[in-house]
């Protein structure tokens, strides 16, 4: 195999690069998240049930999730200048499809295929990235690449309410299009692709691995995402898929142990730092999505604001990620232990997640956010490049490539894993808190009552009839309390996730660092 420092790049031909694959990635990361404020405008346009539209996210989840850990491989079968450009011009062509569908069915079929090419995206972006660095400056290119990662969920909500707002839903596909015809153009012009083991035949590849992994993981991503709206194991579908996933990964990981040319080498797991780094992934996924999910869903649904405004709200907290990522990228290439680096974030996170618990109100302010998002976004800082640099840098050669597979499919797992856990859980917390709030509203009781005559009198001062005013009195009462269940569980949400951050700061302690001082990230990449 070709020596990783003959890719590397200087002077302009390395920034543009780096800005090809920074935009790639940017790309598919904000298309997760653009077309969540655009669903009712696409329900409305279709003809479809909020239920149905759903299926818009689900699909391009479940591309994304199966494509990712194959990208090492596939990389090698095709060359990685090819197959990225290759995955570009998919995702490009499909979102200029998804803008012209339709129909509901034929929209989503199309964001599945676009997933698949999006998925590529993200992984490869980041091997392009660290390659064409030499190895004194590796913490910065993994610096450039955790902007991506880290912003682009943010900008997304915001961005696809503008669109939304300003034109029509078609147009938060349409904006990919001239950047992927430049990228694509970039890519073939700029981007070079490492020699690799000798492609495989047609015979000799592992199709049987290709269809259980599809298969395991597919299924499993339809339970994540669709479980809360089925009503979880009440469901047949959900039930039977299920199984089907258990059933597919126990075939994957028995296919992929016997085959001899594996699709996925899971022999790599065998390394230490790999297995903590996966782990570490999946918790910074599900902190990372999670967080982002739970944010606008309480401000829009609680509070009343827009998507744009709850979209801006977090883009101070994006900002002083976009600060700090290129000084923790100095600090580990420093050789500051990079499991003293996740504790810190890890309590950070935790801070942030207390504070939200204690300011979540019926009518928080604005301004009580800001510092809150400040703290997350120092938090995110000190997570993303110590927990990839952990994961890889005892890795070589195409074990890199598998290592990133690995961590990007847990991340993205592990955002599955947040949003799906914390709908589900929000829905169960309401209902509990709920049923309390009712129990202790006794019709007898004189502050009830008060409470009640006070209403009457002041929608009777707005010109209503007195029985009219009484019944929207008590319509009044009940949407104040089903405010009040859903903040005390919102803030059970951010209670518990920086629980489970916080429980895991003395496990990080634990974990032995390099017994090198310094992060070798010339190797930390493929």
């Amino acid at each position: 195999m070709q020596q990783q420092n003959l890719l590397v790049e200087y002077g302009a031909r390395r920034v543009i690069i780096t800005i090809t694959a920074i935009f790639c990635a940017l790309l598919e990361i904000v298309d997760t998240t653009i077309v969540n404020v655009a669903l009712n405008d696409m329900r409305g346009n279709l003809g479809a049930t909020l239920t149905e539209v759903g299926w818009v996210i689900t699909a391009y989840a479940i591309g994304n999730v199966i494509i990712v850990p194959m990208t090492s491989w596939l990389s090698q079968q095709f060359g990685r200048r090819n197959y990225f450009a290759a995955s570009i011009i998919l995702f490009t062509v499909c979102s200029f499809l998804c803008g012209n569908a339709t129909g509901l069915w034929e929209l989503v079929f199309f964001r599945f295929i676009q997933g698949l090419g999006g998925g590529a995206l993200l992984v490869t972006s980041q091997t392009i990235i660290t390659e064409s660095y030499p190895s004194e400056k590796r913490g910065m290119a993994q610096a450039i690449y955790g902007l991506g990662v880290i912003i682009g969920p943010t900008l997304g909500p915001p961005l696809g309410g503008y669109i939304v707002d300003h034109f029509s839903w078609p147009y938060i596909f349409y904006i990919n299009i001239p950047i992927g015809v430049i990228a694509t153009l970039l890519t073939l012009q700029f981007v070079r692709s490492p020699r690799f083991a000798e492609k495989k035949s047609l015979n000799e590849i592992d199709w049987p691995g290709i269809a259980f992994l599809a298969i395991a993981v597919g299924s499993l991503q339809y339970v994540l995402e669709r479980g809360h709206e089925d009503d979880w194991f009440n469901s047949n579908r959900i039930i039977v898929l299920s199984i089907t996933a258990v059933l597919g990964l126990y075939c994957f990981i028995w296919r992929e142990l016997v085959a001899k040319n594996p699709i996925v080498e899971l022999r790599v797991l065998k390394n230490g730092n790999l297995r903590i780094g996966t782990i570490l992934s999946f918790i910074l996924g599900f902190g990372l999505y999670g967080s982002t999910f739970i944010i606008p869903l309480y401000t829009q649904s609680t509070l009343g604001w827009t998507a744009q405004q709850s979209g801006a709200l977090m883009i101070p907290a994006a900002l002083t990620t976009a600060f700090m990522i290129p000084i923790i990228g100095q600090i580990v290439q420093k050789g500051v232990p990079q499991q003293y680096l996740v504790a810190l974030g890890m309590l950070l996170f935790f801070g942030y997640s207390f504070w939200g618990y204690k300011i979540l109100t019926p009518d928080t302010g604005a301004d009580n956010f800001f510092w809150m998002l400040i703290l997350r976004g120092f938090a995110m800082s000190m997570l993303f490049i110590p927990i990839t640099t952990l994961s890889l840098s005892t890795l070589k050669g195409q074990q890199i490539g598998q290592g990133v597979s690995f961590t990007g499919m847990m991340r993205q797992l592990g955002g599955s894993f947040g949003v799906a856990t914390i709908t589900t859980f929000l829905s169960r917390q309401n209902m509990v808190y709920r049923n309390n709030l009712v129990s202790k509203l006794d019709a007898n009781s004189f502050n009830v009552q008060q409470r009640v005559a006070a209403l009457q009198h002041g929608f009777m001062a707005k010109g209503l009839l007195p029985d009219v005013a009484l019944k929207d009195s008590y319509k009044a009462l009940d949407f104040s309390v089903t405010k009040q269940a859903a903040v005390l569980s919102y803030m059970d949400v951010f209670l518990y996730l920086g629980i489970m951050f916080l429980v895991c700061v003395p496990f990080m302690l634990l974990v032995k660092g390099n017994k090198k001082q310094k992060v070798d990230l010339a190797e930390a990449m493929h």
